[in-house]
């Protein structure tokens, strides 16, 4: 999927919602573990149940390989299940790797074609040649950490290199790399307030953008400090939308939460 093609998503549902699909076992409504797959069955509830109120899903994938076979088997199902039944869904591997040369082509080919996800996540804290290698995948997209929203980002993230703050960087030596229109970003919600000097550096990229709900980050702060003429935000919301209810009618609950998101991304739209 192209960013033109997102973008045109974006325009026709009136949102830019993006899912987690972050599957804990111990969380799930107790009447899916009698379920053949408990996990697909509630990633694919979930999707039948939102895919209208959104336009990316994201797994992160050490839910999945927390369970072994059985959960990087629950990861294929779902991914081929969008790609069969909602085409149109931009996917996300939250999977943060980040090694160097072939390792990093052979993570590239079990996310981009193996599993056929529109994106990866990816750490930059190696630089150049374990970045370029995803990159090189045509018509996929390249997700680099730029400034989580987890409390440790303060450790380095933040820290100045020559009186300028390291994520930014990350941010212009990426842009020099091969391929780097392929590049996305994850900026934390909870940083708002770095997005104007995010904006600065990467005017027009597309940002994923989690923390909204659960932890606390602001939705209209973000918009306010990080949308772009084509919008250029993917807001992610996990647990505050799949855990909605435990009970049978977790689905439905779950889209209600979404719903709320959807109307929010559309007042603000127009």
């Amino acid at each position: 999927m192209t960013t033109h093609q997102l973008t045109e998503q974006i325009k026709k549902k009136k949102s830019f919602l993006c899912i987690g699909l972050d599957v804990d076992l111990n969380k799930i409504p107790q009447h899916l573990l009698q379920e053949e797959d408990p996990i697909f069955a509630f990633n694919k509830a979930i999707i039948d149940a939102t895919h209208h109120l959104c336009v990316a899903y994201k797994p992160n994938t050490a839910f999945y390989e927390a369970y072994g076979l059985k959960g990087w088997k629950a990861l294929e199902k779902t991914i081929m299940y969008l790609n069969v039944k909602h085409p149109e869904i931009f996917t996300i591997a939250d999977a943060k790797r980040g090694d160097i040369g072939n390792t990093s082509t052979m993570y590239a080919k079990a996310f981009f074609e193996d599993l056929a996800f529109d994106s990866v996540t990816v750490a930059p804290y190696m630089g150049k040649d374990s970045v370029e290698p995803f990159l090189a995948f045509e018509n996929k997209h390249t997700i680099l950490l730029a400034l989580t929203s987890n409390a440790g980002a303060f450790d380095f993230q933040t820290k100045k290199v020559d009186e300028v703050e390291l994520y930014k960087h990350v941010l212009e030596t990426s842009k020099t790399w091969n391929n780097s229109q392929n590049l996305m970003y994850v900026v934390g919600a909870t940083k708002a307030e770095y997005l104007a000097e995010i904006r600065k550096i990467i005017p027009e990229s597309f940002l994923l953008v989690p923390g909204v709900g659960a932890q606390g980050g602001s939705l209209q702060e973000v918009c306010n400090y990080g949308m772009t003429n084509n919008v250029g935000l993917l807001i992610n919301s996990s647990r505050g939308i799949i855990y909605a209810s435990n009970g049978e009618d977790f689905a439905q609950a779950s889209a209600a939460k979404a719903k709320e998101l959807q109307e929010q991304m559309e007042s603000i739209l127009n």
